[in-house]
This record gives C-alpha cells, structure tokens and sequence, in this order.
C-alpha cells in the first residue's frame, strides 16, 4: 500500500516538475518578446514622427514660399499704385522745380483781373502743354456760336468711343440725346462722348470741326495753342495759360457757357433710365466762391487742370492752373489764391513769379 501511495506521490512530484520546467521558459522568454514588439513598434513610430516632422516642415516652407511669393507679385502692383503709368508733360521739363511764394501744386498758374488785364500772379504762365478736357470750352465756344438747333437729336456711335485712353462713359452706343443736352454733359461733366458726337455731327464733319476749333484760337490770339480733337483726350490739344486766359475771357461773355459750365447738377432721360450727373468741379455748390465760368481736365499727360472766372474781393479774375499734382490740389490752389486775394490790398496784388523751367512747344 505504501509503495502505491509512494509511485504516485512520485507521478504528482514529477508532473509538477514538467509544468514549472514548461511554464519557466515561457516566462522568461515573455519579456523578450515583448521587448522585441516594443523595440519593433518604436522603430516605426520613431520613423513616422520624422516622416511627419519632415512634412510639417516642408509644408510650412512652401507656404512661407507661397506667402514670399504673393507678397513679391502684389509689391509692383502698390508700387504701380502709387507712381504714375505717364509722367505729365510738365514734370518731364522739370516744371515742378519752380518755388512761388504760394506753394502751389501746379506747376503752371495765372492769375489776371479780367477787366484790368493785370497779372496778379504768374509761373511757368508760357509753357505749352497738353490741356485735357479744357479742350471742351473750345468745342462749347464752336457749338455755341454756330447757332446750331440745340433741339435736334443725336445718336451716340460707336464711333464716339475712346479708343485712345479707353475712358469709361455712361453714355452707351444708341443713346439719343439733343444737341443741347449733349453740350451740357461735355461742359458739366466732361463727358467725353458728348464731345465727340458734337465734333462729328457739325456740318461738314469732325475734320471741319477742329479746323474752327484752331481757327478761332488764332483769331482770339492764341498763338500757342492747338487743338486735334474735340475731347481732350488725346496730349496733341496743348495751350498755356496765357491763351487759356483769353479763351477764358472769351467764353465767359457767352450766357450759355456759363450756365452750363456752373450748373452743379443734370438729368437727362437716356432710354428707360434716368442718369443724373454732377458738375466736375465741387466749388461751384461752395458758397465761399461766386464763379461765373469754369472747366476742369485730366489725362495722365495734362495732370489735373482747371480755369475760372471768378470774383473774389470785388474783383473779376481769371484764374488758370495746369499741370497739378493730386486729384484735389488744382482745388486747393484756387483756394489758397482766393485767400491771398482776401487778405492783400488791392495796390498790394502785385506777386509775379517767372518761370526759370524751359517751356515746351507744342
């Protein structure tokens, strides 16, 4: 019996003897494994965080790339903003060198008593350069005294379309308006396309046209001027401010120029719509200013240009500024002209300036 119990005491010790030798191995070799997947795992993971790295690095640089890149490309535009695509004429001649003791913008001014003929102020005043939509007050001055029916219709064409400075009109091909109405916009406004239509629609044609555009410079002894078409738009209408005066004076004793060129505001009936338009120069709704004639112009050519008819401390005067810098300047210098007028005595209103800036022939 002992010897029974003996052999299977003996079975039990050595069955447990099998699993701990088996179950020892497994133990010890779990680590390793385990060791193995982590060393495995990290490699990978180790691998995909450079990888990721590399890309998140490679993204920001193209985008900073990116960013250079549109920076660079919108540099020329602010640029382009800012200077000018064509220098004026004046500023070529280094006309803007001039000093004047009013520190005008424009490089030419005058200012002359329309009944006196005397010049109260003067600089570069015999320079010839292009006029822009001045131009216009000689095709009111032609319309005008040709007695035309100011009642008849006119269509714009599409030859009346600027093909030179491309300018916007709000006239479109097919309006039909009268002629008057047409001379109010180009007075007024300075709409261009009003201005060609008159032109080409004068008996005999817009050739015939410029012809008594000239003409009648030459007889109000404007010898420094020329005019090649009716709008201004192109730099071949150049004058200076000498001639400009006189047409000025001109223009001023027609009672149609100078309502339409002082009226502050126009609607005309174009089709189904009704278009309001505005006068160009803002001084004539001021009540600090009693103007009785005026005419603003710019091309890039001309800069901004303006001349009066204006009283200003009981006295008429003329006043003509071309070539200034800045949309609102010519404005300001009015301005600052009137108040010099206000603030001197008359025996005192004597300030010349002459230009020491060659002049430019036309």
């Amino acid at each position: 019996m002992s010897n029974q119990l003996l052999s299977r005491a003996l079975k039990i010790v050595g069955l447990l003897a099998l699993s701990v030798a088996l179950v020892v191995p497994s133990v010890n070799a779990a680590p390793a494994k385990s060791s193995a997947k982590r060393a495995i795992v990290k490699k990978p993971h180790f691998a995909k965080a450079t990888a990721s790295k590399k890309v998140a690095s490679t993204r920001k640089s193209v985008r900073f790339e990116a960013s250079v890149k549109t920076a660079r490309s919108k540099r020329p535009s602010i640029i382009q903003a800012l200077v000018p695509a064509i220098p004026s004429f004046g500023q070529l001649a280094g006309l803007h060198g001039a000093i004047d003791p009013l520190d005008l913008k424009s490089s030419v001014a005058l200012v002359i008593d329309q009944d006196t003929r005397e010049v109260l102020f003067s600089k570069n005043d015999h320079a010839v350069l292009p006029i822009a939509s001045l131009t216009k007050l000689m095709t009111g001055v032609i319309i005008s005294g040709a007695r035309l029916p100011m009642d008849e219709m006119i269509t714009v064409t599409q030859d009346d379309v600027d093909t030179e400075k491309h300018s916007r009109s709000r006239l479109s091909v097919g309006a039909t308006l009268s002629r008057g109405e047409l001379l109010h916009l180009a007075l007024m406004s300075s709409e261009n396309r009003a201005a060609h239509a008159l032109g080409r629609t004068y008996p005999g044609g817009m050739a015939t046209f410029v012809s008594l555009m000239n003409a009648k410079a030459k007889m109000l002894g404007m010898h420094d001027t020329s005019y090649a078409e009716p709008t201004g738009l192109s730099s071949r209408n150049q004058s200076s401010a000498q001639d400009l005066a006189a047409l000025v004076n001109a223009a001023h004793g027609d009672p149609m120029l100078r309502e339409l060129t002082t009226s502050p505001g126009y609607q005309v009936a174009v089709g189904n719509r009704t278009l309001q338009y505005n006068n160009t120069n803002r001084l004539v709704k001021n009540p600090d200013w009693d103007i009785g004639l005026q005419k603003t112009g710019y091309i890039n050519e001309a800069g901004q240009c303006l001349v009066m008819q204006t009283r200003i401390a009981g006295r008429k005067l003329i006043m003509v500024f071309l070539d200034s810098a800045g949309k609102m300047s010519r404005l300001g210098d009015a301005e600052r002209v009137r108040r010099w007028v206000e603030a001197n005595p008359v025996t005192e209103q004597k300030l010349k300036l002459s230009a020491s800036s060659k002049q430019i022939s036309g």
